[in-house]
């Protein structure tokens, strides 16, 4: 079946990017519908759930509008259960672990190509399309990921869980714009969010606190312990080892003598240990939950650039498959702040080898 004769579900947030995908797939000849997923319960807010209520339904209205403008069906979905139980529960019981989780590799992978992608087959769409800045590909019957050319945008990081199930009804019609080229292309399509400003933030913690959100969620205050050097010397109190994470400087409220960084979190001592930027250099990692995207496992010793952050420019490594469920990364020069949570990324130039996450 040619993409130009699919019928295509396209998930709607009400931001410019996935209006200009759904743009974009109508004028390639899709047969198109939009669909908002409601994600977020108001209680996740806390004192701020009134004005988070207020801003959750003007992005429904704008997806609405955007559906509106093109003359599409458009559907809501609501997935504040399931996001709650795959993203929100995960990404709390990750940093009570003392790991920083990644909630939107999560959200990719169970909500926005697992729930959305189950209720459009049951809608009768052949597969699902979203705002995301990245490429795909036919190719030896397999179906490859790539990062989309805008590098200041490329989203293939968070999309590396993906399965071939997946990928196969998966669509990305940004991949090959920039994002000024995006915005360019929704103000000629007469848009009204056009000029709306990307979010930043984790969704479910719009005000970036981490350690209130976690006392919210789990109703229980986190415990004050010991900060320590590496020697084990007490230094000071922290505020619960959930607001910190490896490579953290700023916010420790320590006098100290010269720059200090968080070198390690030991949820079970209850301790925080700081210590110089030099401890946060290391060149070998393992990780676990893996997924492949070119073939189902390494055969060998593979030589690649790695991600082990979002925000990061991939390093040279040689990565070996250590067991099925096990892999072992060993860059070239040291990396900063390898941090037990994050995903890991292996790059093939501009394609998506897979990843997992890192113990």
């Amino acid at each position: 079946m040619k993409d130009c004769h699919m019928k295509t579900l396209i998930a709607l947030s009400g931001g410019v990017d996935s209006a200009a995908a759904a743009a974009l797939l109508l004028e390639q000849g899709h047969e198109c519908a939009g669909l908002h997923l409601h994600l977020l319960a108001a209680e996740a807010f806390g004192d701020s759930a009134e004005g988070s209520c207020r801003t959750a339904g003007a992005e429904a209205e704008d997806a609405r509008a955007a559906a509106d403008h093109l003359g599409i069906p458009f559907y809501e979905l609501d997935c504040k259960e399931r996001f709650g139980q795959c993203v929100m529960r995960r990404f709390a019981e990750g940093y009570l672990r003392g790991e920083t989780p990644n909630p939107c590799v999560d959200c990719n992978r169970y909500i926005k190509f697992g729930a959305l992608l189950e209720h459009a087959k049951t809608l009768g769409y052949d597969c699902v399309a979203t705002g995301h800045y990245a490429r795909r590909e036919e190719l030896g019957g397999r179906i490859l990921l790539r990062r989309g050319i805008d590098p200041a945008k490329d989203q293939s990081y968070v999309l590396y869980t993906l399965t071939q199930a997946q990928l196969a009804c998966a669509r990305f019609p940004l991949g090959d714009y920039t994002k000024a080229q995006v915005r360019a292309l929704a103000e000629e399509r007469g848009f009204r969010n056009a000029a709306k400003r990307d979010s930043q933030d984790i969704c479910f913690i719009p005000d970036g606190d981490c350690g209130a959100f976690l006392e919210r969620y789990t109703g229980q205050a986190l415990r004050p312990g010991d900060f320590i050097d590496p020697s084990g010397h007490v230094l000071g109190k922290h505020r619960g080892t959930p607001r910190y994470t490896l490579g953290q400087r700023k916010g420790l409220g320590l006098a100290l003598p010269r720059p200090g960084y968080v070198t390690a979190i030991d949820p079970a001592a209850n301790t925080v240990t700081v210590g110089d930027e030099a401890l946060l250099f290391r060149r070998e990692f393992e990780a676990r939950a893996l997924n492949f995207i070119p073939f189902d496992a390494l055969s060998g010793p593979l030589r690649c650039q790695v991600k082990v952050r979002y925000s990061q420019q991939p390093a040279w490594a040689t990565a070996e498959q250590a067991g099925e469920d096990a892999l072992r990364v060993r860059f070239d020069e040291p990396q900063r702040a390898i941090t037990p949570g994050q995903a890991a990324v292996l790059y093939d130039g501009d394609y998506v080898i897979g990843g997992g996450t890192i113990v």
